[in-house]
Order: C-alpha cells, then structure tokens, then sequence
C-alpha cells in the first residue's frame, strides 16, 4: 500500500459502509452447497469477507454493515467471532443484517432493494456517504482515496472500477464508458460485447460493484427504485442507468498505489479462478502481499499449534516446498509442492501433495497422489488415492473436474457425512 497518510478523516468517520454478502457463488458449484461465497476459505486462513472487511477498518472506515442472505450459517458465525469486539459505544461496529422482510413480504431481490430494506438502521447511523461493497472479492484498497474522490467531485454518486480485458468482462461485469473528467456517460450491465476505453482497443472499464452515495440522493433513488414493479431492484441493472443522463454520477479508477498500474482485484468467482488465486500466493513474489504490516488481514483465529514437518529418511521426509502451510498442519513423512495449507490438515506418510488447496481439519492418508485439486473442509481421502492424473478416472469416480483440469473433491463425494461447514 501507498507510503503517504490514508484518508482516516472526517470523510471515512462520516461513513456507513454496507457489505453485500448474501451471494450463493453458483459457479463454484459444491464448494458452495453449505455456505455462502464470502465465506468460502481463501489464503491458507481467511474468508473472503476478511478482504473488504479489513480494507474498511484499514481505511478508517469503521462502521460496518453485512447483509447476508443465502446459507449464511458458516457466515455469521465467523463474523461474530472474528469480528464481534468492536465497541458500538465509540462509534464503530460491524453489525450482522440477515434479510428479514422489513420493508415487505419478500427476500432480498437484488443489491438495491438489500441495501432499500435495511435502510431505517443506515438512517439511524446519521452517515453523510453511504459506501456500498461487494463482499465476495479479494483486493486491498484504502476507500479513503475513493471517498476523498467522491467528496471532490460532490458526486452524486461515485463507482469504483478498473480496467479489464474485454474477454474476462464479457458477461461477467458491468461496463461504463467515461468523458474527461471521469463522469460516466453510460452504464451497460454484463454486456457480451463490452465498449473499449480510448487508449486501449483490448481493455474495457468495469464496475467492481463497490458504489459511493450521498446518503439522502441515496435512500431517494432506492424509495422510486422499490416502487417500480418492473425494477430488477439491482444497482447495476437498474439504479445506475437511471441516474448517470441527470446527475452526478463518477467513475473511481481503481489502481495500484505503488506502481498506479493495474491493481490486484480477482472474482474468484469460478472452481479455475479459486484455484488459480490461492496457488498465485504460493509462488515466491505473489501478487497479493499478505505480510504488510501496514495492511493487515483481520480474521477470526483458532489458538492452534504451530506447523510440524517430521521424519527425515531418504524415503520418508516431511517437507514442503513453495507452499503455505497453516497452524495446525502436520506434514508427516510426505513432500508438498506449490500447495496452500489451511489450518489442522494431516498429511500422513509417503504421499505426494502438488498444486493442492487444502481446506481446513482434511486428513489425507498414506500413499495418496493428489494433483491440481481443491479438497473440501474436512475430507478424509483415502489410503492410496490417486487425484489429478487420470481426468476421466477422476470424473468416473464421481469428482468434478474442470475445463482447465482443475478437480474438485468433497466429503459427499468420497462417500463421507458432512460437519463443519
């Protein structure tokens, strides 16, 4: 992160921020049969809610709402152990909001009406902005600089953005074209043909579903929002397109503040892009910097032994090699290559371990061969078990493998009961 003071001011005090956390992440298919993507595992120790939540309380911003919707079990109980110590007495807090038919008879039906139906508890925090996050991204970014925007502009309403190739929007993000000054001119929403920016014919600019509002122009474009029968009631779809002809309505250029080039930011959003952006923090200079003191990750933290690597017989050696391996973790007598260990996994003797994301309290017996996998919390793989070398072997025994190789294990799979979630 950048070297010079944050934005911890009058402008991040005066914010309510609301994180959108009731996505199912159906393209993650069973990883998310029993929790919610922002609480899918990421990192060796996290959760994907860890990221927006730490960039809030980093940038100063420490008033805090989670809306929560689709199985969020495994959700609230991380966020009341990790994130439940603040003091609602000086002003900050991180309040769980589970979708509970305040303002009618229905479920959360889009971002717009989540934010719409919690909007008597945002009134009650008198906040001059209202901050909008998407809660199912990693990324680290200080929001004072994109509020300090905001208030320099007196924008309306301000969307946070950065440029992507035009193949990974396409039907993934919502796409604006910009003037000048940075003010939105239009506004498409997952277009399969998205409009270039000027100076680059193979990149376009999308919205990272992270929004600024003045807080009463907000409420007002929610109220007409929810009185629209034909509304999707989704900011993307519906509130944006509205307003960018007649009000102010910017795009933040989302950047890295080292370098101003292209900021990490990853969806995450896929079984392929899951793998991919825990092996990236594996390799010896990753993307990600996960040891800057200045920007710490917060989560919630079992008090857990440290990592244990034993036996060193020519045949029988604990090791791992360009790997993270988490508290917990014992690597008996087996070689791990390019993996990420989260906490209490068990690796017994004479297996070999490579490109592997691990999720937490996974047992994996010996003589195992696992390749290019993910492994569900709590599996217990077999003696033996060869994964990730033979794809329609691995499809025939009822695993799921993906385009890119990719394969998935879970306890349902291996025949086994499911328990922590």
């Amino acid at each position: 992160m950048e070297s010079g003071p944050r934005y911890i001011s009058k402008l991040t005090r005066n914010t309510y921020a609301l994180i959108l956390a009731g996505g199912r992440g159906s393209r993650l298919h069973e990883l998310t049969d029993w929790r919610a993507k922002p609480a899918l595992f990421f990192g060796g120790k996290f959760r994907i809610i860890d990221f927006p939540l730490s960039n809030c309380i980093n940038s100063g911003v420490r008033r805090v709402g989670v809306v929560t919707q689709y199985k969020a079990h495994s959700l609230i109980k991380h966020l009341v152990r990790g994130w439940g110590h603040f003091k609602k007495e000086l002003g900050e807090g991180v309040e769980i909001l589970p979708a509970s038919q305040r303002h009618s008879d229905s479920w959360y039906m889009g971002t717009a009406d989540a934010v719409y139906q919690n909007i008597d508890i945002i009134r009650g925090e008198i906040p001059e902005y209202v901050m909008i996050l998407s809660g199912d991204h990693i990324y680290r970014q200080d929001y004072g600089e994109m509020l300090a925007f905001h208030a320099e502009h007196d924008a309306d309403m301000t969307v946070s953005c950065m440029e992507v190739p035009l193949e990974e929007a396409a039907g993934n993000f919502g796409v604006m074209s910009v003037d000048r000054a940075h003010r939105i001119l239009g506004f498409s929403e997952k277009p399969e043909h998205p409009q270039h920016v000027p100076d680059n014919p193979e990149r376009c600019l999308a919205s990272m579903g992270n929004y600024v509002f003045k807080t009463e122009f907000l409420f007002e474009q929610l109220r007409q929002d929810s009185k629209n029968v034909d509304s999707d009631h989704d900011f993307g779809k519906n509130i944006i397109p509205s307003i960018i002809k007649d009000h102010k309505v910017f795009a933040y250029r989302f950047v890295d503040p080292d370098s101003d080039e292209l900021a990490y930011w990853r969806d995450v959003g896929n079984l392929d892009s899951y793998w991919l952006a825990n092996m990236e923090l594996a390799s010896p200079a990753p993307p990600l910097n996960l040891y800057d003191p200045r920007w710490p990750i917060w989560t919630f933290q079992e008090q857990l032994p440290p990592a244990k690597f034993v036996f060193d017989d020519d045949d029988r050696r604990g090791a791992a090699m360009d790997s993270l391996v988490s508290s917990g973790c014992i690597i008996s007598g087996s070689i791990v290559r390019k993996s990420v260990l989260f906490s209490n996994v068990r690796i017994h003797s004479y297996s070999q371990i490579d490109e592997a994301v691990v999720l937490p309290d996974v047992v994996i017996k010996r003589h195992c061969k696992l390749r290019k996998v993910i492994i569900d919390r709590g599996c217990t793989v077999p003696e033996g078990t060869v994964i990730g070398y033979d794809r329609e072997a691995d499809i025939k025994k009822g695993y799921r493998v993906t385009d890119k190789g990719v394969t998935l294990v879970t306890r349902e799979m291996l025949g086994q009961s499911v328990g922590g979630i």
